[in-house]
């Protein structure tokens, strides 16, 4: 390209989308994202016989499972900053209690958002899970190789800004 001068290719006006009344219908397992829109029009416009009610039940499915995930990890990381804060004291710092304090921030913004992430809580699997992870972590980052092998806390303790164990 010359200065001044802009090159042919940058002259050439960018081809438009062809406009569409509906959303392409496309196929589940090869374009979610067309699929989605899709759906979500059919939905709009109430053409309920047209909808593919197996995929539309398995995604509603999968958010719920994502929400769930979420929450065990922020968990998980929580967890594992607080075993290392209990059992590393020579080693705390400011650093961790700023994640402590994000985690447990965000922690409460997704049980305030969607109060029925609050049944994980109560569910013995959910929290082997996220404890299981947390001393994953914490092992690979403290090197100790004796942690509690369950969580030694009550949700409300873990929950609590003013709250770190001692030790």
């Amino acid at each position: 390209m010359l200065r001044g001068r802009p090159s042919s290719a940058m002259t050439q006006a960018a081809p438009q989308p062809l406009p569409e009344s509906e959303p392409r219908c496309a196929d589940y397992d090869h374009d979610i994202v067309a699929w989605a829109e899709h759906q979500a029009h059919l939905l709009r416009e109430g053409r309920l016989t047209e909808i593919d009610r197996e995929n539309i039940a398995e995604e509603i499915e999968d958010v719920s499972k994502r929400e769930q995930r979420e929450l065990a990890s922020r968990m998980a990381v929580l967890l594992a900053h607080l075993l290392k804060w209990r059992f590393q004291p020579e080693r705390r710092g400011h650093s961790w209690l700023t994640t402590i304090r994000t985690q447990r921030n965000r922690i409460e913004r997704r049980l305030s958002k969607t109060p029925s992430l609050r049944r994980c809580l109560q569910d013995p699997d959910w929290w082997a899970d996220a404890w299981d992870d947390a001393l994953d972590t914490a092992t690979r980052e403290t090197g100790l190789a004796t942690l509690p092998t369950t969580c030694p806390w009550a949700p409300e303790q873990l929950l609590d800004q003013g709250w770190l164990p001692e030790g």
